[in-house]
């Protein structure tokens, strides 16, 4: 089979000459149109990578390597596949943008109030009824809650459930992972929702609701991937393609599930 060259010369003017930013796309589209994008550039980067190893004849070096040619081309699938997953060499970024004005790895932005995440109760979960001063204490922050709820676009039930099991309305709670404040956000995920005080009451819900809302957004509005990505991290739903099977995650999600049931069926 002939080795496909690539030419690494071109000054880039296909993609130069793509459509106008389309801003008409919904969230769904977009989630698409990303995973097209980093497809389209690890197809690329694995061409590329099989063209800088045709002169050295593979990894092996040897056209007579015994399954050499099988582990080159896993190599490159992984190699590929990896690259585009973080910056990447730029081409998925770069088409992405071109697309629709808006950066690929970008945190989840502020949502208007008008379109919020479709959020409904679980029946197949019990409700589960909250202590009475754990109730108490996180509606001392319904001002925040609220503004979270419409800023974000996050049922603002949903978001006193994480708070009632993240910490029980505890504004000084932490954990052994590190985890500090109301929504129990991390270092990096505060930083990453650009808070600055993860002990200020506000910032902290703010900072919780954004990165929920992301996460629920990524998950197209999926509540226990949204919620088992929010306890365990993104990538071990992904890894498992569903609820991880961690008996701390699946009681989580069954636990904020509970607590949303029962705070909406209030009056």
């Amino acid at each position: 089979m002939k080795t496909l060259e690539l030419k690494t010369s071109s000054d880039l003017k296909h993609i130069n000459a793509t459509p106008e930013i389309n801003k008409n796309l919904d969230d769904a589209k977009k989630v698409k149109l990303k995973k097209t994008a980093r497809d389209f550039e690890s197809l690329l980067t694995s061409m590329m990578l099989k063209s800088m190893t045709s002169d050295t004849k593979g990894l092996s070096g040897s056209e007579d390597s015994y399954g050499g040619d099988y582990f080159d081309s896993i190599f490159q699938q992984q190699m590929a596949t990896q690259l585009s997953k973080g910056k990447g060499i730029g081409i998925a970024e770069m088409l992405y943008k071109k697309l629709t004005g808006e950066d690929l790895n970008a945190p989840a932005e502020k949502t208007d109030a008008a379109d919020p995440i479709k959020i409904v109760s679980d029946p197949q979960i019990h409700s589960v009824q909250p202590s009475d001063s754990s109730s108490q204490r996180v509606n001392n922050f319904n001002n925040i809650i609220d503004e979270a709820s419409k800023t974000y676009g996050v049922d603002k039930n949903l978001i006193k459930s994480v708070i009632l099991t993240e910490s029980a309305g505890n504004v000084k709670a932490s954990s052994k992972a590190n985890a500090k404040g109301l929504m129990q956000l991390i270092d990096s995920t505060a930083k990453d929702m650009g808070v600055q005080n993860v002990w200020d009451p506000r910032e902290n819900i703010l900072g919780g609701t954004k990165y929920l809302s992301g996460l629920l957004r990524q998950y197209n509005g999926n509540v226990k991937l949204a919620l088992a990505a929010y306890n365990a991290g993104p990538g071990a739903v992904d890894k498992y393609n569903g609820v991880p099977p961690f008996d701390e995650t699946k009681n989580y999600v069954s636990r904020v599930i509970g607590y949303f049931n029962n705070l909406s069926v209030k009056v």
